[in-house]
Parts: structure tokens; C-alpha cells; sequence
């Protein structure tokens, strides 16, 4: 079971929310949630240097209300808080431009909530980022496309994983390893882990690092104490 369900999805309603929370009709739903998918992406990119670990979107009727889940929130304030106000405007333009994209691709006017949307952008600090999947895995995937030793790459970020008061971390490389001409998994554990336990914390990540050989793929599975 544990391979073959997503961790966190598997725990949505018990231990984890959903990321994206709204309702729309049918009319309007692939629209908004095409427009969630993009916007979270292209945070992810833009806030990288922040230590981006996660992003929630909550619609209403004329509100959108973006939580950024930050490892440094002074990056992303700014010196008197003029980076949260350009962070405000910019999503602002972005829900912006993909309104109207979605509605002359179905060949109506702008739809209603292209200009009346008032998008509000708070700022979450993450209190201990190597107790975040996402962000251990971002870390690992960079130093792999900088060519570091694999082994040794793991083996420091288990140990600050489980410094940081885990109950167990489980990391699984996969690809050409090292710049091997045969692809391969190479998994690595220590502690508990247990997948199959809905009420057990377990955040997962999924990172792919680009290297010179190809795509490695980087999976995180790190389980915290409740």
C-alpha cells in the first residue's frame, strides 16, 4: 500500500488540508484549478531563494487569499513590507492574465472575476526546514546538479533530518546515479517510516534534479513526531 499511495494524499481530511481550498461549478472548476496549478509552479520558481516549502490558495466570492509557507520570510517581506506588496501585485496580474486567457478560450467576455478579484498575500514561517520534505529534497537535487558525491549528499541530510527531532527518514534516488551509464534506485533509511499509518505525520516531497546525464528524481519521506 505504502508504494503505491501518495503519502499525503492518503492523510487529506486527518492530518493534512488540502492546498487548494474553494468551490466552483462545473463550468468554472478546470479553469481555476488549471490557474492554481500554474500560480503554485511558477511561486515555487520565483521564491526558490526564499525557501519556499508550500503554497495555499482560499477563494471566495471576490477574494483570493494566498498563504506562502516560507523557511525565510524576510526575503519575501521586503525592507517595510514593499516585497509583500510587489508579491501581491504580481499575483493580482497573474489571476489577472489567466482570466482572460481561459475566457477567449472558450469564446466568452472577460469572466467576472477578472477585475474584481482582491488577492491577499500572507506569510507563514517554517519553523524547522529540515523537518520539510519539499525543502530537504530541493536541497539535496541542487547539490546533485552540482555534481556532489550522492552518497555523502544523503548522508548529511539524513542526519540533520533526524537532529531536527524525526522519527525516522526514508530518501530514494533514481536515474543515472553518479553519471552511470545504466539506470538505477538507490534508497536509503533510517528509523520508522510507516506508510500505512493515517494518523502518523509523514510529509513527502518529490524533486527532480537535472543533471549532465539526465533527470534524476529525488524522493523524500520524512516522518515527525505528533
Amino acid at each position: 500500500m505504502g508504494q503505491k499511495i501518495h503519502p499525503k494524499g492518503f492523510r487529506l481530511g486527518t492530518t493534512f488540508l488540502w492546498s487548494s481550498r474553494w468551490f466552483a461549478d462545473k463550468a468554472r472548476y478546470h479553469g481555476l484549478l488549471i490557474a492554481d496549478v500554474v500560480l503554485r509552479r511558477t511561486l515555487l520558481r520565483k521564491l526558490k531563494s526564499a525557501g519556499l516549502a508550500g503554497v495555499d490558495i482560499e477563494r471566495s466570492i471576490n477574494k483570493v487569499k494566498v498563504t506562502l509557507h516560507v523557511s525565510r520570510p524576510g526575503v519575501v517581506i521586503g525592507r517595510g513590507g514593499s516585497g509583500l506588496e510587489d508579491m501581491k501585485k504580481f499575483i493580482e496580474t497573474f489571476l489577472r492574465t489567466q482570466s482572460h486567457r481561459k475566457s477567449h478560450a472558450i469564446g466568452q467576455k472577460s469572466l467576472p472575476e477578472s477585475g474584481k478579484v482582491k488577492v491577499e498575500v500572507a506569510v507563514e514561517p517554517v519553523k524547522e526546514p529540515n523537518l520539510n520534505a519539499y525543502l530537504v529534497g530541493t536541497m539535496i537535487a541542487d547539490q546533485l546538479a552540482k555534481r556532489l558525491p550522492h552518497k555523502r549528499v544523503v548522508n548529511q541530510a539524513i542526519e540533520r533530518v533526524m537532529n531536527a527531532g524525526a522519527k525516522g527518514v526514508r530518501i530514494l534516488l533514481s536515474g543515472r546515479i553518479a553519471g552511470a551509464e545504466i539506470a538505477r534506485r538507490e534508497k536509503y533509511q533510517i528509523g520508522t517510516v510507516p506508510l500505512s499509518t493515517i494518523r502518523e505525520d509523514v510529509d513527502f516531497a518529490s524533486v527532480p534534479s537535472l543533471t549532465k546525464s539526465g533527470f534524476i528524481g529525488v524522493k523524500v519521506w520524512i516522518c515527525r513526531k505528533t
